[in-house]
């Protein structure tokens, strides 16, 4: 069966329009896959560094800050419309007119799927913050570029090594579930 041209086809399987995506075509495993197979930066680091990996990074460091679980899980899915839609990098997405409204209604449907509509704006904020403080690490540690004069505070030292794609797939399944995401499949893939 031939789907319309503004449809994609998912990791599962499943067939939306980004646009008109609703919560019931959101799948975790789709999130965990994809943002495991993209690189952050464009591939314009030393090595492959997923939108998971960093995505895992920054609920763990919202966990050592001591913030909610909730807030965590909103850290580990902050990215989570760039699987639906894909990474822009910074400067083009500001000036891309319409992504940012785009991107803003995906993770509004993700995040209501999992229960963090009503996360508030203070949290949001948290989240905010803790996105740029690993950005800048990240930049220092996989490009060696320092992108402020005063490096931002963080909690501990952060893992921005290689890790295996299936294991970041898998590692941020396991993580989406224990901070309270619900239905979460079997995992898809297993490392060796």
């Amino acid at each position: 069966m031939e789907k319309p041209r503004n449809f994609i086809r998912t990791y599962t399987g499943i067939y939306l329009d980004p646009y008109a995506i609703t919560p019931e075509q959101v799948d975790i495993r789709d999130i965990a896959h994809s943002l495991s197979l993209m690189t952050r930066a464009n591939g314009h680091i030393c090595h492959f560094y997923s939108v998971a990996q960093h995505a895992v990074n920054c609920a763990v460091e919202a966990d050592c800050r001591g913030l909610s679980k909730r807030v965590q899980l909103a850290c580990l899915l902050h990215d989570a419309a760039e699987s639906y839609i894909s990474d822009v990098t910074r400067p083009v997405k500001h000036r891309l007119h319409g992504y940012e409204l785009v991107e803003d209604h995906v993770l509004g449907v993700i995040f209501r799927k999992y229960g963090l509509e009503d996360i508030g704006e203070d949290s949001l904020r948290a989240v905010k913050e803790i996105d740029d403080s690993m950005l800048y690490y990240e930049f220092e540690a996989l490009a060696g570029v320092k992108l402020k004069d005063e490096p931002p505070v963080i909690s501990m030292a952060h893992d921005f090594s290689f890790k295996p794609m299936a294991d970041v797939e898998n590692g941020f399944l396991d993580l989406f579930k224990t901070l309270g995401g619900q239905d979460c499949a079997p995992k898809t893939r297993t490392s060796k």
